[in-house]
């Protein structure tokens, strides 16, 4: 953590009393947002979003970055009490880059650049930049892997229908008979394809998903599933949004890739839905040790012994990662449509949860 310690110490000693001095006293979330687009480094990332003299200029896109780690920092809803909220607080609009109120953009302005971040990946390149340069070099514990609902306003896209393949009787075919053999499972293919080939298979669109809650009713929603992996210390390492129907263990092998290429661990936690003999596999290729909750499904449960299920306890870390996103940065505030857009406003939340664990860590 020595970056990481270096980057604290600037803020605290340096950074902070300076800042107050030219400002106002600044506030606990004002100080949370320092420290946060101190450790993600958007300058590095901005190159695609550069005015090059072609044209009008531009507004300056990362101050408009800024503004939108700001927007997931303090959970506004809309991006019109963002810009309100701007164009009265001195502090937070200096910080962002803007001396006047006047020079802050408009609401029009702010939903081009999202519509270019969205389109560029900016969010999950600067979060994948976070944790390589602050967790890469070191040895994780464990990856809590699990989904949340994300809950959308756009109307669900419409099913095609299935193409039903005519019943056989059952036995052994006659002669000359051609059986067609069933296709492979989306499990099966998996480990032999690269990441970018996995993430192109989920599906991504708008739809409607169900799901068992702690009482064991059905409940629904429509929109997206957003699954995460974390490490000890609730920072989220991997992120990526799938369709809601989509089953959490379509999205396991593909998580396990992209946290295998950020960082190395030990232990992989996952819950009973996850428990299929693809996902144990994969995981001992990895060179990990798979802890899953087994499913008895028509079979009878297997409990873990005392240590194991010790260990497993700490699984709970993903849960708080996803409560952290809903309840405090933006998770329950779905104002874009179509998954990109929608993964953009989740990952300016994960960002901030990341940077804000990891700077817990040294507090």
């Amino acid at each position: 953590m020595s970056t990481l310690f270096h980057v604290w110490h600037s803020i605290q000693n340096s950074l902070f009393p300076w800042l107050e001095e030219t400002l106002d006293p600044l506030t606990e979330k004002e100080q949370r947002f320092i420290q946060v687009v101190s450790l993600m480094d958007l300058e590095g990332h901005m190159t695609q979003y550069r005015w090059y003299g072609k044209g009008r200029k531009r507004k300056d896109r990362t101050s408009i970055a800024k503004a939108f780690t700001a927007k997931a920092v303090y959970n506004f809803e809309t991006t019109d009490i963002l810009i309100e909220y701007l164009h009265g607080c001195k502090n937070l609009r200096r910080l962002c880059g803007w001396e006047y109120s006047w020079n802050v953009p408009s609401r029009a302005t702010f939903s081009r650049a999202f519509f270019e971040f969205a389109n560029g990946n900016l969010t999950r390149t600067v979060h994948e930049s976070m944790v390589k340069q602050n967790c890469g070099d070191k040895l994780a514990g464990h990856i809590s892997r699990d989904s949340t609902a994300i809950e959308a306003r756009e109307k669900p896209v419409k099913k095609k229908p299935s193409v039903k393949q005519p019943k056989r009787k059952p036995g052994r075919p006659r002669k000359g008979e051609t059986v067609t053999p069933k296709p492979p499972k989306r499990l099966d293919l998996q480990p032999a394809r690269t990441l970018e080939k996995n993430l192109l298979d989920l599906p991504s669109q708008c739809d409607v998903g169900t799901k068992k809650n702690s009482k064991g009713y059905k409940e629904r929603w429509t929109g997206y599933k957003l699954h995460v992996d974390c490490i000890d210390g609730d920072i989220p390492v991997s992120a990526i949004l799938t369709s809601a129907s989509l089953h959490d263990s379509q999205a396991s092998i593909p998580l396990a890739q992209m946290s295998a290429e950020r960082l190395t661990s030990l232990y992989d936690l996952m819950d009973s839905a996850y428990d299929a003999p693809q996902i144990h596999s994969f995981s001992e290729g990895l060179g990990h040790k798979a802890i899953i909750d087994n499913n008895p499904r028509r079979g009878e449960k297997i409990y873990m012994d005392p240590a194991t299920h010790e260990r497993f306890g700490q699984r709970s870390s993903v849960e708080r990662v996803n409560s952290y996103l809903k309840d405090n940065h933006g998770g329950r505030n779905i104002r874009v449509k179509g998954p990109t857009k929608v993964m953009t406003h989740l990952m300016f939340g994960i960002i901030v949860i990341t940077a804000t664990q990891l700077f817990r860590l040294l507090a």
